[in-house]
């Protein structure tokens, strides 16, 4: 009895393992002569991802979880691998890697690609910019994203509603000396990027470009006096407080610090219709969830450079006005002589942002 019982087992273990193999077998399709073959297993989509910051950045840190998770929500079908900003191109390079097809997808910040595209500073950490909420309204159904795809012209990259980060305004300056007087800006040599550092160094400042990751350094060689870098939360994590014992607050240089997500434009629209769905909304997701937690976080940070030992300071009004003046000249100027687009973005973003106040 025991050994027929052993039979019977034996023989159903056997057809299972039978009928799994056949499952796992892939399905035949019929070829033009009328024989059987077995289907094509289909690959995934490999994308490479770069984010602009060192791995500390919150900015690099939300690109990797939205690579991740754009990963998890296609079931694999598309597999978006982030790399740390610098690692694949040379930071701020990010948008040219795109366009060549050596990335797929980035995440930077507009203002980096002045060299092509002077309008890129509207759309970024400008002075007398939109507020965070603004912008990102703006940007998503004021028009914005499409301005943005018209300014990179025949650029093969592309981006869309959604894949803009506000984020808070940043940190006015971190710096070794006071920053009291206008007298003070002249002279001082600081790391400032985009159109705020153009429009601070007509105010005198002896400003220089710097990637983010090389900014701590700089301080501790006495490179420069004073930087801006982020957001209050972000430059926390940067442990800036270890390099600048004065930290100076005003939304007047940056009244936002945006970064947006491109891809490039060929691979994106190569993408079946419910794969692009997901690309757009988990870049939505993550770029408001970034938002979200940095201005819950810089709250917090606030207090931490406090107990660190960091002086904080509101920027004078003296200098407030002058960067302020400095700003709409700058402007002007810009707008009669760049290409058409600049003037068509900066008075878009006007004419929004008195809507946005009168509002208010």
């Amino acid at each position: 009895m025991f050994t027929k019982k052993r039979i019977l087992f034996s023989v159903i273990v056997l057809l299972a393992a039978s009928l799994l193999l056949i499952s796992c077998q892939p399905k035949s399709v019929e070829t033009s002569s009328g024989t059987a073959a077995p289907a094509e297993v289909v690959k995934p989509i490999i994308w490479k991802s770069s984010g602009h910051g060192p791995a500390t950045d919150p900015s690099q840190i939300f690109h990797d979880r939205c690579c991740e998770a754009i990963t998890l929500a296609s079931g694999g079908r598309l597999v978006v691998k982030p790399f740390v900003g610098g690692s694949i191109v040379p930071a701020y390079k990010e948008v040219d890697a795109i366009n060549e097809g050596v990335l797929q997808m980035g995440y930077t910040c507009p203002m980096y690609n002045l060299d092509k595209w002077p309008a890129a500073g509207l759309i970024s950490s400008r002075p007398a910019g939109l507020p965070g909420e603004a912008l990102s309204s703006w940007f998503n159904y004021g028009g914005g994203a499409d301005l943005m795809n018209k300014m990179m012209g025949s650029y093969n990259v592309m981006t869309f509603p959604g894949a803009l980060s506000p984020l808070p305004e940043e940190v006015f300056f971190h710096s070794k000396v006071k920053i009291e007087t206008l007298e003070d800006i002249k002279g001082l040599k600081a790391r400032c990027m985009g159109d705020g550092g153009e429009i601070l160094k007509r105010m005198g400042a002896a400003t220089v470009i710097i990637p983010g990751g090389e900014v701590y350094e700089a301080m501790q060689r006495g490179t420069i006096d004073a930087f801006e870098y982020s957001t209050i939360a972000t430059n926390w994590d940067m442990h800036f407080n270890e390099v600048a014992p004065y930290m100076y607050l005003s939304p007047s240089r940056a009244p936002s610090d945006p970064q947006v997500f491109f891809v490039n434009k060929e691979a994106f629209e190569a993408l079946p219709a419910d794969l692009q769905e997901i690309v757009q909304v988990q870049i939505a997701k993550w770029t408001q969830a970034q938002h979200e937690y940095l201005v819950y976080k810089s709250v917090a940070a606030i207090e931490e450079f406090k107990q660190a030992g960091v002086e904080i300071f509101k920027v004078s009004s003296e200098i407030e006005d002058a960067l302020y003046q400095a700003a709409d000249e700058f402007y002007a100027e810009k707008s009669a002589k760049e290409s058409p687009i600049f003037g068509e973005i900066y008075n878009s973003m006007k004419t929004y942002g008195e809507a946005y106040a009168a509002m208010r």
